[in-house]
């Protein structure tokens, strides 16, 4: 196999960022009104008393875009309207918004999520708030289209469908969770135009989930009371009442459990308190975390989050985390002159609104030291016009600590290079510590918007992974120059996995990688023994120069410890062509047919 790039490789132990108390006292002395050795007060007088940065508070206002609603709450329609007209269409906008509604019963909404919009009830039980109506998704804004409705969520609610289904038609970046539908899911847009993908997880479909057009979907946790068809991927994971396994015919890859899983933080009231509450892990997790009274985790006042308003300075959110608060990261968006720097063991990073983090000057956008339990939720890194080496790092080189107790998650963290403007990163996320969860993300070089071209928007890795025992459950990492993933570390493990190779590559050459034609959607390194992934699809559409041919999809070291089960990939309408599936197995993909090549074991 050809080589890795050089932040692709296992390195020995480098140098860790770690607040020390000489590094505070730099910091301090730099500091208008205090003194250092080199200028302290001549003898004789006074020695000028050190200050220190004021604490900040924790805990306070949410900020305009988190609108808060109750039962009594008047024209909360026209409230919702208002901003669905302003976010339908903003795919690439600036406006950020939560809506929250309090425990409670409400009548007659509809509530349509645009874009950077995430609905959420207030109870510890998604039954705590029903609202009797619907949360919709369509794509009218695209004419039928829903291939492009990303970064949108709805997660703690009850819904009672007024026709009795719901429609959420929805492709990647739009988390589905711990929602109840007291009735069917539809998710396709009306019409039953194209839509790529999406996720659910701890949410309880009462009726029948039907996802038509999608091409691809992951369901994990949940309890659904029947699924109506599949198209080419539809992967499901410790999910009551999921149909049997069935790839490539049907394209169904079920796994009677999740090998491990934490769900996502969320917020909630408590009386008239604010609260995060943080869901234990799971282990062989099957069905929802809600349905027996109280879950099971602990809960932790606003009062130990700094409250993190857009405009605030990267340096503003690390005096927070050194102080010991957590963040909370009300919608909008924040420009990084350094990393974000979580080093405190479970600390909590909770984004609301789909607040968007945008490193400047090629800083890593935000690094987790090597320690348990961090939970990383609910926001988007957006990478800067200057090219960051990593915008996401989960661990620093060389980690090693056993995290198997109290893994770091990452849940609903979704990196964009490109689209909103030009942005270039050579590789994505890296994790390094071992034991991580990434639970849905989605990890995209644009292919349409502004600041998109082959070297434009530059990114040659999505997602590296260097740790050891790390699970992936619902990977979407789509459109990278060279490898969407790399995976270093041993006893990894995927749980779907949905992928299109750039669309932009301008010739074969731009993609030649060593004797190989294209670098693989999914690369398992040459000395890994042990590797295992479930329901992997990998898609080529090479619009710029259609006779282009990637070799495989997948690649990995042939030995029996390394396997595969229902592998796919697909030429779109024959613009570019897999010769294989994974290595040199599997059979090519021909004409305009869009027909996926299938291996269901390998090796």
């Amino acid at each position: 196999m050809p080589a890795d790039s050089p932040q692709s490789r296992m390195p020995g132990p480098g140098r860790r960022a770690v607040l020390t108390a000489a590094a505070a006292a730099s910091t301090l002395a730099a500091l208008p009104g205090t003194a250092s050795a080199a200028t302290a007060a001549p003898a004789g007088r006074e020695q000028p008393v050190r200050k220190k940065p004021r604490a900040l508070p924790g805990g306070g206002d949410l900020g305009p875009n988190v609108l808060v609603f109750d039962p009594a709450t008047p024209n909360i329609q026209a409230r919702l309207d208002e901003i669905f007209r302003q976010q339908e269409s903003a795919q690439f906008g600036t406006g950020r918004y939560q809506l929250l509604f309090k425990p409670g019963t409400y009548h007659g909404l509809n509530a349509q999520i645009g874009f950077y919009t995430s609905v959420s009830g207030l109870g510890l039980s998604p039954d705590d708030t029903t609202i009797n109506g619907d949360i919709t998704v369509d794509a009218g804004w695209f004419n039928g289209n829903a291939t492009q409705n990303f970064w949108r969520s709805a997660e703690n609610l009850a819904v009672v469908p007024v026709n009795g289904t719901n429609r959420w038609a929805v492709s990647q970046a739009a988390p589905f969770r711990r929602m109840h539908v007291r009735g069917n899911l539809n998710l396709a847009p009306t019409g039953y135009g194209w839509s790529s993908g999406g996720y659910i997880a701890d949410s309880r479909i009462d009726g029948q989930v039907q996802p038509y057009s999608q091409q691809q979907w992951y369901t994990r946790d949940s309890a659904i009371g029947g699924w109506l068809n599949g198209v080419w991927n539809m992967v499901f994971s410790g999910v009551e009442g999921a149909p049997a396994q069935g790839f490539p015919n049907p394209p169904y890859t079920t796994l009677s459990t999740t090998p491990v899983s934490r769900e996502k933080p969320f917020l909630y009231l408590s009386g008239g308190e604010y609260r995060v509450f943080l869901p234990e892990k799971r282990t062989n997790a099957r069905g929802v975390t809600w349905g027996n009274g109280t879950p099971r985790g602990t809960s932790l006042p606003l009062s130990r989050f700094y409250v993190a308003k857009p405009g605030v300075s990267a340096a503003t959110l690390n005096q927070a985390l050194a102080q010991g608060l957590h963040l909370l990261l009300t919608p909008g968006i924040y420009h990084l002159d350094q990393p974000v720097r979580v080093d405190r063991a479970n600390t909590v990073v909770l984004g609301l609104g789909y607040a968007t983090l945008i490193p400047g000057n090629g800083v890593t956008a935000l690094k987790v030291a090597d320690v348990d339990g961090v939970r990383l939720a609910g926001f988007l890194v957006d990478a800067g016009p200057v090219n960051s080496a990593v915008l996401l790092e989960i661990g620093p080189r060389g980690a090693s600590r056993d995290h198997s107790a109290n893994p770091t998650t990452v849940q609903d963290v979704f990196i964009r290079i490109g689209g909103a403007g030009p942005g270039k990163a050579t590789t994505s996320m890296v994790v390094n510590s071992r034991h991580t969860i990434v639970d849905h993300t989605w990890v995209w070089r644009a292919d349409h918007g502004d600041g998109v071209g082959w070297e434009t928007n530059r990114a040659d890795y999505g997602v590296v992974v260097n740790g050891h025992d790390v699970l992936a459950t619902g990977l979407f990492v789509e459109h990278f120059n060279k490898y969407d993933v790399q995976w270093f570390g041993e006893r990894g493990r995927t749980i779907f996995y949905q992928n299109e190779k750039a669309y932009d590559a301008p010739n074969q050459a731009a993609i030649q990688n060593g004797p190989v034609k294209g670098y693989a959607a999914y690369r398992v390194g040459d000395d890994v023994t042990s590797h295992e992934g479930w329901g992997l699809g990998s898609y080529c559409y090479y619009n710029v120069d259609p006779t282009i041919v990637q070799h495989h999809g997948f690649a990995a070291p042939t030995r029996p410890g390394v396997r595969f089960h229902d592998l796919l990939v697909v030429s779109l309408g024959g613009n570019g062509q897999y010769e294989r599936v994974i290595n040199d197995t599997g059979s090519p993909t021909s004409g305009t047919s869009t027909v996926p090549s299938t291996v269901v074991s390998y090796p």
